[in-house]
């Protein structure tokens, strides 16, 4: 009978720091894998304060081009505001072409009915503003974010041309409760990697334990950035090694950490051997 080979992961204590509810299929993956998941959410979201302008986008929407999503959150927001004025989001008839971010977000839009034309191939908002370049000239685009989003896309959209509205879809908070018990645990050490799924994360983690304690962390626990944008953001937060995975899919972060610790199981098995 053949031996199951234990995944790298196995026994793994793995800490994920976005939104619970955006938590679920990756905590079961990690689990699938032998690994324990310990969510920690840093990240939680809220109702723009001022619905005007989303509105007045959703209502006319046959004026625009292209509507960009950016996050799963985005997807939500939009479509449940659109449900709340009683508007069909994209009629059958619409010419309102809509491109994503990455993978996930496209799976999003998918499952709210949306039928995504592009998905970016360098999951990050300039590389897509990049992507559809010329596609862009002279075109309308709606692109409904979070309050705390970066302008580097709308720079980027216009530098190829586009005309952007810009709208708050929601605001992205630091939650009002945490659980400090599993955080000094962390603080600590007493975890195998942390996950940051975005900048936001980054800044709530560094407020929470001081930006000191953030870069010690680095040589006692694997931190993980989803994506170059938080990469970037953590070696800002003083942090110089990291786990890095391509894209926000359960499938790259999975792979990203099994290859980091089969790696260190491998350099440990090497120095037993030596020794």
């Amino acid at each position: 009978m053949a031996e199951t080979v234990r995944s790298a992961l196995d026994g793994k204590r793995i800490v994920i720091t976005r939104a619970a509810a955006q938590s679920e299929a990756l905590s079961r993956e990690f689990t699938g894998h032998g690994a324990i998941s310990i969510v920690l959410p840093l990240v939680s979201f809220a109702e723009p304060e001022d619905f005007a302008p989303m509105d007045k986008a959703i209502v006319q929407l046959e004026r625009f081009d292209w509507m960009i999503l950016t996050s799963a959150q985005a997807v939500r927001a939009v479509v449940a505001r659109s449900k709340n004025l009683g508007r069909p989001l994209i009629g059958t008839e619409s010419k309102v072409r809509i491109a994503a971010v990455g993978p996930v977000t496209a799976q999003a839009a998918k499952h709210a009915g949306l039928a995504v034309e592009y998905v970016a191939n360098i999951h990050n908002s300039v590389a897509l503003s990049d992507e559809l370049g010329e596609r862009l000239r002279e075109r309308n685009v709606f692109l409904p974010r979070s309050d705390r989003a970066n302008p580097d896309m709308p720079l980027a959209l216009r530098r190829h041309g586009a005309h952007v509205t810009e709208a708050i879809a929601y605001r992205t908070l630091r939650p009002s409760e945490i659980d400090k018990s599993n955080l000094s645990r962390i603080a600590a050490g007493e975890a195998d990697a942390v996950l940051f799924f975005s900048p936001t994360a980054v800044q709530h983690f560094e407020e929470l334990l001081g930006r000191r304690r953030l870069s010690t962390l680095e040589h006692r626990l694997a931190i993980t950035a989803v994506g170059p944008v938080t990469a970037r953001a953590l070696r800002e937060a003083g942090v110089g090694r990291m786990v890095v995975a391509a894209d926000t899919t359960t499938q790259a972060v999975v792979e990203a950490l099994e290859k980091y610790f089969a790696g260190t199981i491998q350099k440990s098995s090497a120095g037993a051997k030596r020794g």
